[in-house]
């Protein structure tokens, strides 16, 4: 009958001794943490962001990466552009960037064209004067006016760039004496 009970005991002082010590005392032992926020894109526009370092010699070798990388994005025919200032209260970052400044402009071009009108349901399409494989389209999703005179609306902003498509929905709005809409915060 010792046996029996002898067994048990044995056999859980073999796991107390095996299994690591955070285990063994569960929370008293662990590490609390707080998990750090996800990196966001709305500082940028929902543009690719590259990271940054601090060190001097990352710097350098980053630089002269950069411009070999760049030197042979431009020969293949890959670009990454910035948005220009021209187009920055038409345009949202997440269209711009992905566009090089003359489709910008011509993208911004079509939103001044469809605010202009004010009909919800009014298109304007454009097609790259640049480069091939690039369009995009912008359309009045819907419109109102709000207390003081002041007019808004919703234009969705639809990019092709090599096969990927971007749509992008901003608010636009033209306060009372103003000529045309303008991206609003």
């Amino acid at each position: 009958m010792r046996k029996i009970w002898a067994t048990p005991a044995v056999l859980a002082a073999c796991l107390l001794t095996v299994a690591p010590a955070q285990a063994q005392f569960g929370s008293l032992l662990r590490k609390v943490t707080t998990p750090a926020p996800k990196p966001s894109e709305e500082g940028n526009g929902g543009c690719p962001k590259g990271k940054k370092g601090n060190s001097i010699g990352r710097n350098i070798l980053g630089n002269v990466l950069n411009d070999a990388v760049g030197d042979a994005a431009s020969k293949a025919g890959v670009y990454s552009y910035v948005p220009i200032a021209e187009v920055s209260g038409t345009l949202t970052d997440a269209i711009a960037c992905r566009l090089d400044p003359g489709e910008q402009v011509q993208a911004a071009a079509a939103t001044e064209e469809v605010t202009r009108g004010e009909e919800v349901g009014a298109t304007a399409n454009w097609t790259s004067a640049t480069r091939e494989n690039v369009s995009g389209s912008s359309t009045v999703v819907a419109r109102n006016d709000e207390a003081g005179g002041r007019r808004c609306m919703s234009v969705t902003d639809f990019i092709i760039v090599e096969g990927e498509e971007t749509r992008v929905t901003k608010r636009m709005c033209k306060e009372p004496g103003q000529a045309r809409y303008v991206v609003a915060a």
